[in-house]
Formats: C-alpha cells, sequence, structure tokens
C-alpha cells in the first residue's frame, strides 16, 4: 500500500488497483489469476472494469460491498468471453456504463476514461495480426477522488491525446505483449510529468513479465518519482 498525499493505492496483482481517500474505496479491474485470493475485500464502494479480459464476477464480489456501484465498459460481451461468467445484470449491484469519451460522478469520485486499444500497425499483435485488444474493446480510467487524478490507462498501447493528461498518480501496465513496455511507459510517464508512478499489469504470467527495478531507474533517472508496490 502506497500513501500519497490523501489517497492510500495499492496494486494487488495483474491489473487490479484498489483507491482509498475521503472515506471511499475504488476497484478497478479486479481479480484473475488468484491475485484476490487473500484479499479480505468487500470493501469496494465503486468498482470499474476496463474490457472482456478483465470481467471477473467473482472478483467484483470478493471486493464489492452490498451497495457497491458498479462501472462497466459498455462493449463487455459475456458472448465474448472464453470462461463461464455471469452476466454483469445478474450480478446484485447498481451498473453504470462508460465508454472511451465518458465523464461521471459516482459518489465522491469523478470517473472519466480514456480509449485504450493496440494499434492495428504496431508490435502488440497476434501471429494473424490482428490486436489483442482492437479498437472499442475498452477503456482507461481516469479517477479523480479527494482532489487527485489516479490514471490506469488500461490495456492498451501509447495512444495520441495520453500525453496531454492531467495526472497526479500513473499506473502505466509495463509488461508488454499486450500492452505499452517499461519502455514506452516510462516516456508516457516523462510526458506526463505525474507527482508519482506506480507501475501495473506485469509479471502475473510469462507473457507480461518486466523488469520493474529497471523502469523505476528510467524514470528515477529522469526525476520522476516512482513506487514499486510488492
Amino acid at each position: 500500500m502506497i500513501e500519497h498525499g490523501s489517497l492510500l493505492v495499492s496494486w494487488l496483482g495483474y491489473a487490479t488497483i484498489r483507491i482509498e481517500g475521503g472515506g471511499l474505496v475504488v476497484y478497478i479491474d479486479p481479480g484473475r489469476y488468484g491475485v484476490l485470493d487473500t484479499h479480505n475485500g468487500h470493501d469496494g464502494d465503486v468498482v470499474c472494469v476496463s474490457h472482456d479480459h478483465h470481467y471477473d464476477p467473482d472478483g467484483i464480489r470478493t471486493v464489492s460491498k452490498s451497495d457497491a456501484t458498479l462501472v462497466l465498459f459498455d462493449g463487455i460481451n459475456t458472448h465474448r468471453i472464453d470462461r463461464p461468467v455471469e452476466r454483469p445484470v445478474d450480478l446484485p449491484y447498481e451498473i453504470r456504463t462508460v465508454d472511451t469519451e465518458s465523464d461521471i460522478a459516482v459518489d465522491a469520485a469523478i470517473v472519466r476514461t480514456t480509449a485504450a486499444y493496440n494499434k492495428p500497425n504496431g508490435p502488440h499483435v497476434r501471429g494473424d495480426g490482428t490486436p489483442y485488444h482492437p479498437e472499442g474493446l475498452g477503456c482507461g480510467y481516469h479517477i479523480t477522488l479527494c482532489e487527485t487524478t489516479v490514471c490506469y490507462p488500461g490495456d492498451t498501447d501509447v495512444l495520441d491525446g495520453h500525453d496531454r493528461l492531467d495526472v497526479d498518480i500513473f499506473c502505466p501496465p509495463i509488461g508488454g505483449t499486450v500492452t505499452m513496455d517499461r519502455h514506452d511507459a516510462a516516456d508516457l510517464a516523462e510526458a506526463l510529468d505525474p507527482e508519482l508512478v506506480i507501475p501495473v499489469h506485469y509479471d502475473t504470467f510469462e507473457a507480461i513479465e518486466a523488469n520493474a527495478a529497471a523502469f523505476a531507474e528510467a524514470l528515477e533517472e529522469r526525476g520522476i518519482p516512482v513506487e514499486i508496490d510488492p
């Protein structure tokens, strides 16, 4: 758990981020690959899910209060998910849907979204040339709580406009293969000049293994504060 100003931010593994401040707890992309097996959760007021790959009803139930609000990307399609999952409408929570240009208030949190995808002509494509995350599959989240903005850009390449975001705490994916790698994330962090960088979405499985220490060193050389959440 990392304390920054009025917020406590934790990376719980894979893409799961917990943000606490002002009596509110926000989760982004909770669950999968056992990252919540030892988590005592049930404290989430707002739970945000970016796309199909991170839609995990078991994870949502683990972190959510009984009166939690789910913020789901409107393109989530359970028929496209290659594992058995409950439909969002069958979950016992209020649901609000977002696209890639949303700006909504949920309790005391301001939840904004950004585009998140792999470029068709970029390095993060399958063997047949199709992107792992085609445009329209998901979104990134830009969440303001206690006047501090936390940005997780989602499963994405660095896209036009990312470098113009107003960000206090930046949580980029650094695992490569299916998202930006640590080098691209470091360049984007330098452009954003946030107060703190906390890398996420790496080392969960072989395809997204990354050298987090080298990422931190690269940022420190550029004068950008960074913390690795163990």
